[in-house]
């Protein structure tokens, strides 16, 4: 498939709603697709993130999400489909599989067995070079610096050397490592594109010189978040500042406070539900919905940002 040019701007990691038994709902996975492309600032969505729950889905239910959502779409924006595998050959079945799916990209997750065991330098090379060979563009999913998945700054100037790999997906969690990484993929290759994935505190990593965001928070509240950008993008400090001051209440309902996980990917859904973006919450066990306490809190924010449907 052709190379898509840019990802620079707002992509959504898209939510996958299912039916009440737990399938994927293809006609609410398709309504909330097309929605998403209606949006302003959204350049692409993402598939089989982890706000997509694909640790829940087998790896025919990942490309058949990535099938439903490029179907739907028909090139009004390019796909990216998550792969999160274990080892070359899983990961270049599943390259293989997302691209028939109608994939343009591939986010590429580190093999989690990495978070236990940690890495050589060069089996990340030799893990991109092999989902290389399946010919899409590359997005280097980077993790927090305090898990044994991490990139170094020279890993991933290495990565942003390699012509296949097109962006980065940075979440290091930590501003200094942040900023040295930045600046290090920068200097490898200034036309990679560099898109935050810190959903819990947008405004301070967009400032830090970015090409936007790559966000489940963005299947939520993606006007918002293109708001936000936008001003950040023309320096006016004081309309970001006022803008991070809507989505702040949304995001300490929907993350605690802290960083994503399965329960905050869950009060999310709920969160969409009540906005009237999904018409369904349910998440698959063992994720757990919000309680009450979480639900109260959501119902406010939702509310106080004017979002407020059900």
């Amino acid at each position: 498939m052709p190379s898509t040019p840019d990802y620079r701007g707002i992509i959504p990691a898209i939510a996958c709603p299912f039916t009440s038994d737990y399938r994927i709902d293809e006609p609410a996975l398709r309504k909330h697709a097309s929605w998403l492309a209606t949006q302003p600032g959204v350049v692409a969505v993402m598939t089989n993130g982890h706000t997509g729950e694909v640790f829940s889905l087998m790896p025919r239910e990942r490309a058949e999400v990535t099938r439903i959502v490029a179907d739907e779409l028909k090139g009004r924006l390019p796909v990216i489909s998550s792969i999160v595998c274990e080892g070359i050959r899983d990961a270049q079945e599943q390259a293989s599989m997302a691209r028939e799916a109608g994939a343009r990209a591939l986010d590429v997750m580190p093999p989690h067995h990495w978070l236990r065991f940690g890495f050589r330098p060069d089996h990340v090379k030799d893990y991109f070079a092999a989902i290389g060979e399946v010919g899409l563009d590359l997005v280097a999913h980077v993790y927090p610096a305090w898990t044994r998945a991490s990139y170094s700054s020279a890993t991933l100037a290495e990565l942003a050397r390699l012509p296949y790999v097109k962006a980065f997906k940075v979440g290091q969690r930590d501003m200094n490592k942040y900023a040295a990484d930045i600046q290090a993929i920068r200097a490898a290759d200034p036309t990679k594109v560099i898109l935050t994935c810190h959903d819990e505190y947008l405004l301070a990593s967009m400032v830090q010189g970015v090409d936007g965001a790559l966000v489940g928070f963005a299947t939520f509240i993606p006007s918002l978040i293109n708001d936000l950008w936008e001003a950040v993008k023309a320096g006016d400090l004081k309309r970001a500042m006022a803008v991070q001051d809507v989505i702040t209440p949304l995001k300490d309902a929907v993350y605690g406070g802290g960083e994503p996980t399965g329960e905050a990917h869950a009060r999310m859904k709920m969160g969409m539900y009540l906005a009237g973006v999904l018409d369904s919450p349910t998440v698959r066990p063992p994720t757990e919905s919000p309680n009450d306490a979480e639900m109260a809190a959501l119902r406010s924010a939702v509310a106080n940002a004017g979002l407020l449907k059900r």
